[in-house]
């Protein structure tokens, strides 16, 4: 029976997941596929598991990272301490589906940014309080980097875009972008924050990959900054979930 594997978010038009694993099938020889499952209710996910009988492993993406996890019975320690879920080991028993979770996304991170940390890089902002921003917290955490999170709506623990002035920029040399904003087909979009207030002295980095170059990123490079979009940071997190599902 020829495995099959997957990603569920919705929309998943902008996604590069299936094309990776293809790649990666192809060129070693995997008897596998690797199919989008686009599905704006996540609680669909069981009906969907048990439909599909060759299905052992899925990546989930925006907007069910968080809203995931009660459908599991499961949670790896570290997913379960970040509080979101990008990947879901499926195993089938004679009693029904497990499905375990698990967060690929910290280290995909981390080992993508680390090499562009300098001395003096101690604070971030993470733009953005959706499941891909609590990755990026844990691993800027495991970094020994100080982060903030930026949201439209502020509470404790977050700040709001009005308060980024070109002070709050100075002090926080790591912006990172989490959010949708500027993903195609929404190319024209990016986080309202004052760049002029960046320098070559920032690193700016968005989880975004399609496009190439976010409007963030391009506000970004015009004022010096170091930029890196998520595209290694897919890589990186694919090739654990990888070895999640067959471990």
């Amino acid at each position: 029976m020829k495995k099959i594997y997957g990603l569920v978010g919705y929309p998943l038009g902008h996604s590069f997941s299936r094309s990776f694993f293809q790649k990666k099938f192809e060129a070693e020889n995997i008897d596998a596929a690797y199919e989008n499952f686009e599905i704006p209710d996540i609680t669909d996910l069981r009906r969907l598991i048990a439909d599909c009988e060759e299905l052992c492993g899925l990546n989930v993406t925006i907007p069910h990272k968080s809203a995931v996890i009660p459908l599991l019975d499961e949670l790896d320690p570290q997913a379960g301490e970040i509080g979101a879920v990008n990947v879901i080991k499926i195993t089938r028993r004679n009693s029904g589906i497990y499905l375990k979770g698990f967060n690929s996304d910290v280290v995909g991170f981390t080992d993508s940014i680390a090499p562009l940390l300098t001395e003096d890089m101690r604070q971030a902002l993470i733009l953005g309080t959706g499941g891909a921003s609590k990755a990026i917290y844990a691993g800027l955490k495991s970094l020994r980097i100080v982060p903030t999170f930026v949201s439209r709506q502020k509470k404790e623990g977050v700040v709001g875009y009005d308060d980024l002035t070109p002070e709050t920029i100075a002090s926080h040399k790591i912006i990172v972008n989490t959010t949708p904003l500027g993903m195609f087909p929404h190319i024209d979009q990016c986080p309202d924050i004052p760049y002029e207030a960046l320098t070559p002295g920032h690193l700016c980095y968005d989880v975004v990959y399609n496009p190439e170059e976010t409007l963030f990123l391009q506000k970004a490079a015009a004022q010096g900054c170091k930029t890196k979009n998520g595209i290694e940071m897919l890589h990186r997190q694919a090739l654990a979930a990888w070895e999640i599902w067959n471990k």
